[in-house]
């Protein structure tokens, strides 16, 4: 009994190998190779297969997957002479597992070569700054070419993408003043715009300042003189309808010459003829209060008085040309004599009177 069991055994555990071998589980987005006896057979699917065993066998396993191989940095001439060091990004995908692995022996370093090879000639053809300037332009090209390579590796090559161009130290520094200097010279002419355009609106502000203030000037001139006019005017009215006599307009002729004076415009003055007039009539004003004749006694002091005031007022009218304050004050003295001659004259009204000379 013992041996059949062995060989049942035996027999059972051959059976469940053979099952086992038969049997292969392919994961998502993976393909296999099978060959039988040394020959390609089939493509496996993902998902349960079956297997000849002891005959097929699995030769690869592919990734149908997007990949990206990131080269390593190449130097590439341009066509100014320049070597530069350029690192590029490749997006595959394999659409023929059969083809990737019997068509050729390694498919990422044959991309990979046939990149850098493409890359040269695109870039010899082109100089530093068009290969700053072009990456969209290279890497359409380069793309190009590989996709038309690789089509019977099959594999499909979505995208290229230029990384970095390095170029060399010496033009990097070059680079960068020549960025400096474009920057400098954007920076002065923004800054030379904005001066230029602060000028002019000052120029404007100014301007319009200036006019304003004119308009103003004109306005209130307009207005002062319109007034002026009118009291003038008004004044005028009054005179003529109140019938305003000689003594009255003299009295205010003498209170207008210390205003005359005042002004800081004046550097000189002109005092007219008709001052002695004035004031005499001012002195008859106020003597002609009281109706009695004037004493005898008092009308020598009086006549002494005209004689000793009348050269004066004579030298006065004929003076021409008096500094204005020395006028003023002079006119004030002279209506404050005439003033208090007048008072005096109207005290001695009590005694009898002489009649005055005219």
């Amino acid at each position: 009994m013992e041996p059949v069991v062995i060989s049942i055994v035996v027999a059972a555990i051959v059976i469940v190998f053979l099952v086992a071998s038969s049997v292969r589980i392919v994961p998502q987005a993976r393909r296999y190779n099978v060959e039988r006896f040394g020959r390609y057979r089939r493509t496996l699917q993902p998902g349960l297969n079956l297997v000849l065993p002891m005959a097929d066998r699995i030769n690869t396993k592919l990734d149908v997957r997007e990949q990206v191989y990131s080269s390593d940095p190449r130097p590439v001439i341009t066509e100014d002479n320049l070597v530069v060091n350029i690192d590029t990004v490749l997006y595959y995908q394999i659409t023929d597992p059969r083809a990737a692995a019997y068509e050729v022996a390694d498919y990422l370093q044959a991309i990979d070569q046939l990149t850098v090879t493409t890359l040269r000639n695109v870039i010899g053809s082109m100089d530093l700054e068009e290969t700053l300037t072009s990456r969209e332009e290279i890497n359409s090209r380069l793309r190009a070419v590989l996709d038309d390579a690789t089509g019977k590796w099959g594999i499909r090559v979505n995208r290229v993408e230029i990384k970095a161009i390095d170029p060399p130290h010496t033009i990097k520094e070059a680079m960068e003043k020549q960025m400096r200097a474009e920057r400098d010279k954007r920076a002065a002419i923004l800054h030379a715009e904005g001066e230029r355009q602060a000028k002019i609106l000052t120029a404007e502000g100014t301007k319009q300042k200036d006019i304003l203030e004119a308009q103003g000037a004109q306005q209130a001139m307009i207005l002062r003189a319109d007034g002026e006019a009118k009291a003038v005017e008004l004044v005028f009215q009054a005179v003529h309808r109140n019938n305003a006599d000689p003594k009255v307009l003299a009295y205010k002729y003498l209170e207008t010459l210390p205003h005359l004076a005042s002004s800081d415009n004046n550097t000189f003055w002109v005092i007219p003829g008709e001052l002695t007039e004035a004031v005499r009539t001012v002195t008859r004003a106020f003597g002609d209060d009281d109706s009695s004749p004037a004493p005898a006694s008092s009308a020598v002091p009086e006549k002494a008085a005209d004689e000793t005031r009348s050269p004066e007022l004579e030298a006065g009218s004929t003076a021409g040309l008096l500094d204005a304050a020395t006028a003023a004050d002079e006119a004030e003295k002279q209506a404050e004599a005439a003033v208090s001659d007048a008072k005096a004259e109207a005290a001695a009204a009590q005694s009898p009177q002489v009649p005055r000379r005219a």
